[in-house]
């Protein structure tokens, strides 16, 4: 049995009835196509299948920093302040880096669009509670003010150089377009080590902490991408670039107004 709660879904209709009401109002989503993808960042991801010396991925990570802000006023207008790492690694995330960022969005149904867009199997939608995100197990309580990697010195002191088993959920001070569109917002662990529900499935209260939406695709996907099409949730809209719109018409493969592609009926 998992320390958090699992909740199966078996239509559209009940999707819509645990997203509606509390507790889940002011919750942080998720969407992941295969329900048994574990948590973790891109970097853990990447420094476990590199198998580089765990000894070193703190320096590993900070060096990559070091060389994203030596590098990377040559393609900017505008760069973040030099010790506001937040809003770095947030940039560095944008275009394709390996950070410990875990991508989040306050909505749902841009959590459920992520989740099904090309589900074959079950997806999963996973839920933070960022009220609860703050405890600390076995330690005094942290509380997201205390960490808050947006304040100077706080993501060095709190998250390169120390491996304390916590997740603070929030946005850096400056947003871009593409976080803006998907009503985005990160889970930063405070340890590589730990998949995201490892960590939180060890808080004190872990049932309020972390939800797991399972989404059977077969039952949900065609009815429910449908309905976030109609809401206009699509690449073209949480991507506003040319490579969003690009990629938005995949969907239109197997979608149409007078027909169901699918069959050929209406």
């Amino acid at each position: 049995m998992t320390p958090y709660e699992v909740i199966r879904l078996d239509s559209w209709d009940d999707f819509l009835r645990v997203i509606t009401y509390p507790p889940y109002a002011d919750w942080a989503f998720r969407g992941q196509r295969d329900e048994r993808w574990r948590i973790y960042s891109a970097l853990s991801r990447y420094l476990y299948d590199l198998r580089v010396d765990p000894a070193l991925w703190i320096d590993q990570e900070e060096r990559i920093l070091r060389i994203f802000k030596r590098k990377a006023h040559n393609f900017l207008t505008r760069a973040p302040a030099l010790e506001d790492d937040f809003e770095w690694l947030a940039l560095m995330q944008h275009h394709g880096a390996p950070t410990r960022l875990l991508d989040f969005t306050w909505s749902p149904y841009v959590a459920a669009f992520f989740a099904l867009e090309r589900a074959a199997g079950d997806a999963a939608i996973w839920a933070i509670n960022p009220a609860q995100a703050g405890a600390m197990q076995g330690q005094l309580p942290l509380f997201p003010t205390d960490t808050d990697p947006t304040r100077k010195e706080n993501f060095r002191r709190f998250f390169l150089r120390q491996e304390i088993p916590f997740v603070w959920v929030g946005e850096p001070q400056a947003m871009n377009r593409r976080l803006s569109a998907q009503s985005g917002t990160f889970a930063i662990p405070g340890n590589l080590n730990q998949s995201l529900e490892e960590i939180l499935g060890a808080y004190p209260d872990p049932r309020n902490t972390l939800v797991k939406l399972v989404l059977p695709a077969a039952k949900i996907r065609k009815r429910g991408l449908r309905e976030l099409y109609r809401m206009k949730i699509t690449r073209e809209s949480l991507f506003p670039d040319l490579d969003g719109l690009a990629r938005s018409l995949a969907y239109e493969l197997e979608f149409h107004w007078a027909y169901d592609p699918h069959t050929g009926g209406g």
